[in-house]
């Protein structure tokens, strides 16, 4: 008799809002590194195998049923008829702040901190099974979620992001925020409120069962402009969304990395680095963060009466220059005269991602992100796309089926 295939199968990852920017990356990504991923949605799309709610509880005993899962078409006609049990959960479902002028508070509440909980609850409860394939007797055994990593983001800050600089002649001036997994939350909108409250039941649910939790605030990384039309008339988008690179944004390819990342740190086999539950920030690396005193002040400071410096020039440019030149040689000229780029004239905050990047022995995840400022500007500066390849494949998805401002499929 020939030996039984002992080769282990990809582990299953249920993706939410598998529809969304994020989810869809997830889903093109999860099996370059080795997972199986089932996505759900309310939002029907290339990358949603199931159309629901991650509220819905019975559509999630479902999920967590492998003999229901095996028996569904969309899981049966794909290339992993033997599909394993659901391991992991990457939860990235929710109302964004663009649904702000579009959704209610109660809205909001129901998906963000309701919903999330339902979804916490169920896969605390040991709510997969397997069957004991070496049994005549379809034994059963159970199994736990072995990691939940909750998709959070920077705006829960909220109004600890954006010390205004005093106009007052003589008056100290004010450094940009220096943001850090310890920087208080200060909600300043539904949005935010709501991320906040939902990583508040993360430990929560994690701190009261075996299930372990890992937030990850994100900073920028929608592909469509900017919400603020000062913004997006400052630079020209592409222009901003590089300069956001170097204090709050990252690439999408980036945070697919640091999903794995969270994933692997909770389900190591040594007890003493697995993570139970932690906070990261998630945003590309600043070269800010090894700038002197003065210079943070000279960031926050700005010639123009604009809310980011828009229509002057400031100190904040000379530093942001002196930067880039420092990290790549010779880009203030590829910006200035091939490009007719800019830098910006303030920077308000600085999102600091380096407890991400620690190894897992101190308190890290061992994130270790590709596309950074300083490699989008070596790319620049030979003529490359500066951005993965995942951002164009994911594209410019929308939050809305009809047009509610910038953020519109239509």
């Amino acid at each position: 008799m020939a030996a039984a295939d002992s080769t282990p199968r990809p582990e299953t990852v249920l993706v939410t809002g598998s529809s969304g920017h994020l989810g869809r990356a997830l889903m093109l990504s999860l099996p370059s590194y080795g997972y199986t991923p089932i996505g759900i949605d309310i939002k029907p799309s290339s990358t949603a195998t199931f159309i629901g709610s991650f509220g819905d509880a019975s559509l999630l005993q479902n999920l967590f049923s492998p003999s229901w899962l095996r028996a569904q078409s969309a899981i049966s006609s794909s290339s992993h008829p033997n599909i394993e049990p659901i391991s992991h959960i990457i939860h990235c479902a929710t109302l964004h702040k663009p649904h702000i002028e579009s959704h209610t508070k109660a809205q909001f509440v129901q998906t963000n901190i309701a919903d999330t909980l339902t979804l916490l609850e169920a896969a605390a409860a040991t709510t997969t099974t397997t069957f004991n394939s070496d049994s005549d007797s379809n034994s059963e055994t159970t199994t736990t979620i072995k990691s939940f990593t909750y998709i959070s983001t920077t705006s829960t800050f909220g109004r600890s992001l954006s010390p205004l600089s005093s106009s007052v002649p003589g008056a100290p001036l004010k450094p940009a925020a220096h943001i850090t997994e310890q920087t208080p939350c200060l909600p300043k909108n539904i949005y935010g409120l709501t991320k906040s409250s939902a990583e508040d039941l993360c430990y929560l649910i994690s701190s009261q069962s075996s299930l372990p939790v890992i937030v990850l605030k994100t900073s920028r990384f929608f592909p469509e402009e900017d919400d603020d039309a000062d913004r997006r008339n400052m630079l020209g988008d592409e222009n901003l969304k590089l300069c956001e690179l170097a204090y709050r944004r990252v690439d999408i390819a980036d945070i697919v990395s640091a999903c794995i990342a969270s994933m692997r740190a909770q389900t190591r086999t040594d007890n003493n680095t697995r993570i139970n539950f932690g906070k990261y920030i998630i945003s590309g690396p600043s070269p800010f963060l090894d700038l002197p005193p003065e210079d943070w002040e000279k960031l926050n400071t700005s010639s123009s009466s604009g809310p980011d410096g828009a229509n002057g020039a400031g100190a904040s440019e000379k530093v942001f220059a002196e930067v880039a030149e420092r990290l790549c040689p010779g880009i203030s000229g590829v910006m200035m005269k091939q490009k007719g780029w800019k830098w910006l004239s303030r920077v308000d905050r600085v999102y600091d991602s380096r407890l991400a990047m620690e190894e897992i022995a101190r308190g890290g995840l061992g994130w270790k992100p590709e596309w950074t400022f300083q490699r989008a500007l070596e790319r620049i500066k030979r003529g490359e796309e500066w951005r993965s390849k995942l951002t164009g494949e994911v594209g410019k998805l929308g939050y809305h089926d009809r047009v509610w401002g910038v953020y519109t499929t239509e």
